[in-house]
């Protein structure tokens, strides 16, 4: 296992987004993460079948909640270091760059993700008072 303990402040790739967060614990091959900001926002869909929209279910990913712990696979756990961008402000900005990017796409695949990007839109406004 790396080196990192509680407190140290990392990088934490799940699922397919990317995150800041602190350490607040480990066990065998695992770090718990606290989410501190959102670097890249999580890909809609299914993770077996990427850019596939007939999958059994299209799955609506949203970014992991501010302070949320997650259990990250060691290998997906890397040092951070810099500033710690505001929350709210990181996952509005990385939100708003994957809607850019799918809205730049002409496919079925990046039309159903628009779809679902617009129902967490609707959650993430509620839950933390921002505007997308």
């Amino acid at each position: 296992m790396s080196d990192f303990k509680n407190g140290d402040i990392v990088t934490a790739l799940y699922k397919t987004g990317k995150y800041i967060g602190e350490v607040t614990d480990s066990r065998p091959g695992v770090y718990v993460v606290k989410v501190m900001a959102v670097l890249k926002h999580p890909r809609q869909g299914d993770l077996h079948n990427p850019k596939e929209v007939d999958v059994p279910l299209f799955h609506e990913r949203k970014a992991l909640a501010f302070r949320e712990r997650a259990n990250i696979p060691e290998k997906m756990v890397k040092p951070y270091e810099g500033d710690i961008p505001d929350y709210n402000e990181s996952l509005s900005s990385t939100f708003n760059e994957l809607k850019e990017r799918l809205e730049a796409e002409d496919s079925p695949f990046s039309a159903k993700s628009l779809e679902t990007l617009s129902s967490i839109k609707r959650e993430y406004e509620l839950m933390y008072s921002i505007q997308l």
